[in-house]
């Protein structure tokens, strides 16, 4: 972590020791744990004590490049060491917040000169409670290899083998093959001190975070990517129920298909321990899959292997892969978790191959892609009925499709087959968390269950932590009742998860916007902007918030570019209308209402955007007709969160309106 010719490899500070060398924080000689980049900021502290050290400074060293939101890494980056120290921000006796200038290290920082000790094993207070840590015995076979192999500087790859034992494991060849004379076997002991002692260091500073690149297609057929992408999003999935582990989700990573960027560079953008790379070839009936876990910085190999088997072997054998990593990585599970990895059903060829077919489809997020999607999710169906996994996607893609962003089916269409197809998977297998999701929404958004949606978005991210879509969806879910912090926590969490997500990331400021904090919200958007320029749903979300810091013309702008972008919807061509209603433009208001209403159909998005520009032109009686239309039609209340409605929130009959929802918006 440090260069070994560091002057002050060890520096002491009250009952506390912090090895600059091996990244390693003790009290009175017991190791602590706390993460890489923590321990390099509180390296940053203690290497000026008593100097203010800016935020600047920290994040040209520490987050150069990330593209993950700085403020909230830094400051859950000072929270952890402040936990590990026990200190605190109202009476420091360690680390002191300097108001909108940084941090300054408050205690006596002195070096310690003589070697250090073994270290002592870690704590993280009570055990009783704990899980125990993940071991090989418990997961099956799994082989460590910590390091690149002697006689090369590639990474394996499907084709390649390395000798193996008749158990499997693979072995080393070279300098260790034989020692001979004291010398050599003096030698040799303290090279196995070095790799014993590596192998602790590793037992007591397990991985937390783990980003997995998406597979390579060997087979040379671009047909094929929709299997290997299949198999990056299985993964991922695997991986996600393990609570300690933080596992970046499908969306970020499948922006580094076919990207060349070193492991370091990804690794630190993403603001992960470590990597998985691999690769799958598929060759008519046979499978095979090969993954490595790297540690980053370091480019550390401590595990690589390859799974070969039939096509309907393929989820038994990504449940093997997700085992090995999860044993290398060191981190406890719970019985639900080592359930979920080791639970593996032997499918359908013909099913799981409409079934990959259709996530493929779905994951395009485009009205095509929707609809290609939600007929391969009912093939595989009609091949195995009892396809639970199938199922929750087509529930997922009807949830999609009914969303008022893609408006490829009407609520009426959408919702009520969402909900159906969600309660048949949970049926079949109810440890399904996407299916706890796509059923939350259609609660929430169709039958106005709140209670229902809620104790259904906690049970999805219950069952699957890692999986950021349920944080997304339950943040909206709490921002209707009320609970404004909670939902910007939800939301902060599926942006830790996706901090690529252009929609999350565009969402964390929607949220912020609903929450009527505007300015944060403003630079929220342009981040989402500066990660792509050309996204529409960014370029709205920026007009929306000028309206409300009544900057119109600027509004009118940005909504002009997202439908450039992205064509009609009644959603933009409402916020257009609004700007210009609010900036006077009541001909140009009208002439849209006008357009909106031609397009007029039993769907309540569209009836409640058009009460959204009465609002702007000051017409309160008619924008509630609106809005009784669009209950009528059974529309998406989160509508009435927006701030654009906040002129009627006196009226006796919007008043009314909630009561009847259920809602104390």
């Amino acid at each position: 972590m440090f260069p070994p010719n560091s002057p002050a490899r060890r520096l002491k500070f009250g009952s506390f020791e912090a090895d600059l060398r091996s990244g390693e924080l003790t009290k009175q000689g017991r190791i602590l744990r706390l993460q890489e980049q923590p321990f390099r900021l509180l390296a940053m502290l203690l290497e000026r004590p008593r100097q203010v050290v800016t935020r600047e400074e920290v994040r040209q060293r520490l987050w150069p490049h990330a593209v993950v939101d700085f403020d909230h890494g830094l400051n859950k980056a000072i929270s952890k060491i402040r936990d590990a120290l026990g200190d605190s921000a109202e009476s420091p006796r360690f680390v002191e917040t300097v108001a909108r200038r940084g941090y300054r290290f408050v205690a006596d920082v002195a070096v310690v000169l003589d070697e250090p000790s073994p270290p002592a094993p870690a704590t993280s207070g009570p055990a009783a409670d704990t899980p125990s840590p993940v071991s090989p015995d418990l997961l099956g076979n799994v082989e460590g290899s910590p390091k690149r192999a002697a006689h090369s500087g590639q990474t394996p790859h499907a084709g390649q083998t390395e000798p193996s034992g008749a158990d499997g494991r693979k072995f080393r060849t070279g300098p260790f093959a034989l020692w001979t004379g004291s010398g050599a076997v003096l030698v040799g002991l303290l090279a196995l001190v070095a790799v014993l002692s590596r192998w602790q260091h590793h037992a007591i500073v397990p991985i937390r975070s783990v980003a997995v690149l998406p597979l390579q297609n060997l087979s040379g057929d671009p047909s094929q990517e929709y299997f290997a992408d299949g198999m990056t999003d299985e993964l991922i999935n695997q991986l996600g129920q393990i609570r300690p582990l933080r596992v970046i989700s499908r969306t970020s990573m499948m922006t580094y298909k076919n990207v060349h960027k070193p492991l370091a560079d990804i690794a630190r953008e993403l603001d992960v321990q470590a990597v998985v790379e691999g690769s799958v070839l598929r060759v008519g009936d046979q499978v095979r899959i090969t993954a490595q876990l790297i540690r980053v910085p370091e480019d550390e190999h401590l595990w690589a292997h390859s799974y070969e088997g039939s096509f309907r072997d393929t989820l038994a054998l990504q449940s093997e892969v997700s085992r090995a990593i999860a044993g290398q990585i060191l981190t406890t599970v719970s019985h639900q978790e080592h359930s979920a990895l080791t639970r593996a059903r032997v499918v359908n060829a013909e099913a799981y191959e409409a079934y990959l077919k259709a996530r493929y489809f779905w994951n395009r997020r485009d009205a095509q892609g929707l609809e290609k999607a939600i007929a391969y999710f009912q093939r595989a169906i009609a091949v195995d009925p009892d396809y639970a996994e199938a199922y929750s996607g087509l529930a997922e893609a009807y949830v999609t499709a009914g969303h008022w962003v893609y408006g490829v089916l009407s609520p009426q269409a959408a919702f009520p087959q969402a909900k159906a197809a969600a309660i048949q998977a949970l049926r079949l297998d109810p440890t399904l968390s996407d299916a706890h999701t796509a059923l939350a929404w259609a609660l929430n958004q169709y039958t106005w269950d709140w209670e229902g949606a809620g104790r259904e978005f906690r049970r999805a991210i219950e069952l699957n932590p890692g999986y950021a879509n349920a944080h997304h969806s339950y943040a909206y879910q709490l921002m209707l009742m009320g609970r404004s912090d909670e939902g910007i926590a939800e939301m902060r969490m599926a942006e830790n998860l996706d901090p690529l997500s252009l929609i999350i990331s565009t969402d964390v400021a929607d949220v912020l916007l609903l929450a009527r904090r505007f300015d944060e919200s403003m630079r929220q958007t342009q981040k989402a902007l500066d990660m792509d320029a050309n996204f529409a749903m960014a370029r709205f979300q920026m007009g929306q918030v000028l309206v409300q810091k009544r900057l119109f013309e600027a509004a009118i702008a940005q909504f002009q570019r997202a439908i450039e972008l992205s064509g009609h919807s009644s959603a933009f061509d409402a916020a257009l209308a609004h700007a210009h209603a609010s900036a006077g433009h009541t001909a140009e208001a009208k002439r849209i209402i006008g357009e909106l209403e031609q397009r007029q159909n039993p769907d309540g998005v569209v009836d409640a955007n058009i009460a959204m520009v009465y609002v702007g032109l000051g017409d309160a009686e008619q924008a509630m007709n609106w809005l009784e239309k669009a209950y009528e039609a059974r529309f998406n209340p989160h509508i009435l969160l927006r701030p654009e409605l906040d002129p009627l929130r006196s009226n006796p009959r919007f008043k009314a309106l909630l009561q009847r929802l259920g809602l104390g918006v």
